[in-house]
């Protein structure tokens, strides 16, 4: 009698959770819903704060130093990269002395010697740094960082003294983080943002490379990482303009890739899912949310053909990160000596920047940084469970500590798609099944807090149990 009763308890709990598991694969069968966030009054306030007219000031005093090449003068009032670095200096502090105390300023800095192919004496590499902490215990450590290079070049990059205004190559860069962390500076965020004016990029990213890694010899959490660098011009050397777009650079296949991740990639063809591709496409759904009439167009490789920038540093220390750069370039204004030939001008001249653009690329810079340093971690160990052969696939993760997560939500998308489809919130679970197959779908999770705020998609990876 015993027994019965013990079978029939246990065939009532196995019929309830059949049935509750039913319930969520049929709302997950009719749940393609991939809408976006809805709107936070206090990020579309940061986003509408952006400037334009601060970041012409910006570009033109940058442009003013005459030249921020390298090894170009460190003691000149007025020209040089020493003066630009102070003024970049003095700028940040600035804005930290309004921050209520939440903004540093400090100088990150080494002496690079040759021989190397672009420098020919013992340099200082100095890093202008400020920090904005974040405000929640459980999210403080987790970082994100936005960045621009305020050294420029003439067509030979180790002439330090020619005219070198760099008004594109990358006062616009500088200008859009500088604006950015006037914006932000004035909010609390749950994680901490870095603004960045690094140096030596354009000798072979030398500042942003010493910058990275220190962060990963501390083993700091750099959560994601934005390089703005050529994101001023509209307009292309062929005559065709673009100001509604900005790309975004995202390696797929990480250059530090273990065998053991190569082997994964290879069996789960997830080549187009890295954490870069994921923040890049987390800056796409967080610009057509909050920027009216501008969009991210997504490039999947980690920058132009055969080219690089200060993002490459931070995907080498192993920490997701994209660049933006502007749709259009004009090579007759990038690392080319002042001068018109034949009555065509060329050079870095503050002419050539439409300010009504860059003002957008900072208000899409604005947004997605915003809300991911409001927004939780991303779930960690994201997981398919591979128990048994079955048409439905089970998912598993760890929950969020911070205190204000109020759920999770499943992503997925066609094997063939290269955005995200679907999404079906599952609660404050840690586990779920659905009736998609595994092998037609890709899987992601991402967590949401209590206001909405959405953070990055992890991507689910194959686990046997």
């Amino acid at each position: 009698m015993v027994a019965r009763r013990r079978i029939s308890e246990i065939s009532k709990r196995s019929l309830c959770l059949m049935v509750a598991s039913v319930v969520l694969v049929i709302v997950e069968a009719n749940g393609d819903d991939n809408s976006p966030a809805p709107i936070d009054a206090k990020i579309a306030k940061m986003v509408s704060d952006v400037s334009r007219e601060r970041l012409e000031a910006d570009v033109r005093t940058l442009v003013g130093f005459g030249t921020r090449q390298t090894e170009s003068a460190t003691d000149h009032p007025t020209r040089g990269i020493g003066a630009a670095r102070r003024w970049i200096q003095a700028e940040f502090e600035k804005i930290a002395a309004k921050s209520g105390g939440r903004m540093t300023v400090s100088l990150d800095s080494y002496t690079e010697s040759p021989p190397t192919r672009r420098i020919t004496k013992p340099v200082e590499i100095v890093n202008v740094i400020a920090t904005l902490k974040g405000t929640q215990s459980e999210s403080a450590e987790r970082i994100y960082v936005v960045s621009g290079h305020y050294d420029s070049m003439c067509s030979d990059p180790t002439d330090s003294d020619c005219d070198a205004p760099g008004a594109n190559d990358d006062a616009s860069g500088v200008a859009a983080v500088l604006e950015a962390a006037r914006v932000l500076s004035a909010h609390e965020f749950d994680a901490t943002i870095v603004f960045a004016a690094v140096a030596a990029e354009e000798q072979g990213l030398y500042g942003s490379k010493h910058l990275a890694n220190g962060y990963k010899s501390k083993g700091t959490d750099i959560a994601g990482m934005l390089t703005n660098d050529i994101v001023g011009n509209s307009v292309s050397e062929l005559g065709m303009r673009d100001d509604k777009h900005v790309r975004v650079f995202s390696e797929g296949v990480p250059e530090i890739e273990t065998p053991e991740e190569q082997r994964m990639r290879l069996a789960t063809g997830s080549e187009n899912d890295a954490p870069a591709r994921q923040l890049a496409r987390y800056v796409a759904d967080c610009c057509r949310q909050y920027v009216e009439g501008f969009e991210v167009e997504l490039m999947f490789r980690r920058d132009r053909l055969m080219r690089g920038g200060d993002h490459t540093s931070f995907s080498r220390a192993g920490f997701p990160a994209v660049r933006l750069t502007e749709m259009n370039e004009d090579y007759r204004h990038q690392h080319q000596n002042v001068r018109s030939e034949d009555g065509v001008p060329f050079g870095d001249r503050l002419e050539y920047v439409d300010f009504d653009y860059l003002a957008n690329v900072t208000r899409t810079n604005a947004a997605a940084l915003a809300n991911l340093a409001l927004a939780p971690a991303r779930p960690a160990n994201v997981q398919i469970v591979l128990d048994k052969l079955a048409p439905t696939t089970t998912i598993a993760w760890d929950k969020n500590v911070e205190p204000d997560v109020a759920g999770y939500e499943l992503m997925w998308r066609k094997t063939s798609s290269p955005t995200w489809e679907g999404v079906e919130s599952v609660g404050m679970a840690n586990r779920v099944t659905t009736d998609r197959s595994k092998d037609n779908y890709f899987f992601g999770l991402r967590a949401v807090d209590e206001h909405g705020h959405r953070s990055v998609v992890t991507f689910a990876q194959p686990i046997r149990k």
